[in-house]
């Protein structure tokens, strides 16, 4: 039996909760995770499972966020959510599925689709019940995208009219986020940029990447790449990560692999940190080496951008160039000290451009930016920065 997309009663809370909207046609999935969500306190304003019942449901609920998972019956989430962001626009919809090659596929299409992130979600009931790691990234995943919408300006929507048949609380639509402002300038301490062009390209991403990987990369183009090696740790699960690294590669024209425990850098090759492993180097500028381990999270993470940079400001010194983009947390900013304290270079989003300002924002106000620019200008920059004064 289908379930209803009827809102649940909200418990007493001291301010605005996260609304968020649970489509799977797993109705354990769906109770497991409203009530994992609820004790942190969201408020779950409704379930469906289908993704018609949830498309159906949006005016009426009202949700921040919806979870929406890829494989149910009558329309599936591939199929709902452009009509969702048709219907509302800037909506944050985070993809559900288990981790094989043709989920990862699939919910790759749909971060370029614009959702607004992805969840692994364990095989069958027992996996949901049983795998603590999911419960816990679930938990992570929502605050921090709440948090982040809770730091955005909102404006009141109009009530909608009561529908024949609902509870009167569902017909009245909650306060809508808005598209995120122009940010206002960051004051940050200005930091000369080096005369001399860089021997590896650092890059860093979490919410929302794998789209700003892509534009960054395309934008600075194969010819300038193939001059130095590009290292990337964009947080993904394991076999996403290696998907990514086959979408990047075909993007930009270079070869593109998730990176080998052992393997030596070499220019003109783009290495993503595998999922569930921490991505360093060991060596030198001219001889460096990859290293992966399995060391426990950093900032919550595996693999950890801070890992990256910590070990390239070891292995390049001042010949690095870094941009750190778009991502939940604040990875990124203790390796970006690190590097910058080397003489290495860093660059990080603007939040105007930014699906979630929390990485780049952290090492702006920590001082560590060089520049910080939108999306569409971080390419060329650093196609410049790697060409040189006078290069080409």
């Amino acid at each position: 039996m289908a379930a209803s997309a009827a809102p649940s009663t909200p418990s007493p809370s001291a301010g605005p909760r996260i609304r968020v909207l649970v489509a799977d046609d797993s109705v354990v999935v769906r109770g497991l995770v409203s009530r994992w969500l609820e004790e942190a306190g969201c408020e779950i304003v409704g379930t469906a499972s289908n993704g018609r019942i949830a498309l159906d449901a949006l005016d009426r609920v009202q949700p921040d966020i919806v979870l929406l998972d890829i494989e149910m019956p009558e329309l599936d989430g591939t199929q709902a959510l452009p009509k969702m962001l048709a219907k509302r626009p800037g909506l944050q919809v985070v993809m559900m599925s288990t981790l094989t090659q043709r989920n990862a596929e699939i919910s790759l299409r749909c971060l370029a689709l614009g959702a607004i992130d992805y969840l692994p979600k364990p095989e069958g009931n027992r996996g949901v019940t049983t795998q603590a790691s999911f419960r816990e990234d679930l938990v992570q995943k929502i605050r921090m995208l709440g948090a982040d919408l809770r730091n955005r300006p909102r404006a009141k929507a109009p009530a909608l009219p009561e529908r024949p048949g609902l509870p009167e609380r569902a017909a009245v639509a909650a306060p809508a986020p808005l598209p995120r402002p122009a940010a206002a300038p960051v004051s940050v301490r200005p930091r000369p940029l080096r005369a001399s062009p860089p021997r590896c390209l650092l890059v860093g991403a979490s919410t929302g990447g794998p789209r700003a990987v892509g534009e960054v990369l395309e934008g600075i183009g194969a010819a300038t790449l193939k001059r130095l090696p590009i290292l990337i740790v964009q947080h993904m699960p394991p076999v996403f990560t290696a998907v990514f690294a086959e979408h990047l590669g075909a993007r930009i024209g270079l070869p593109a692999a998730e990176a080998k425990h052992g393997e030596p850098v070499r220019p003109g090759i783009v290495y993503v940190a595998p999922g569930g492993r921490h991505m360093g180097l060991s060596g030198t500028a001219a001889e460096a080496v990859i290293q992966l381990n399995d060391g426990p999270p950093v900032n919550f993470c595996r693999p950890a951008v801070d890992v990256m940079f910590r070990d390239a400001a070891e292995v390049y010194g001042a010949a690095t160039l870094s941009v750190v983009l778009t991502g939940m947390g604040s990875d990124g900013t203790k390796g970006a000290k690190a590097l910058v304290e080397a003489g290495g270079t860093m660059l990080a989003q603007d939040e105007a451009t930014s699906t979630v300002w929390g990485m780049p924002g952290s090492l702006v106000r920590a001082g560590y930016a060089h520049e910080i620019l939108p999306l569409p200008a971080i390419g060329p920059a650093l196609r410049a920065a790697i060409a040189g004064p006078g290069g080409h």
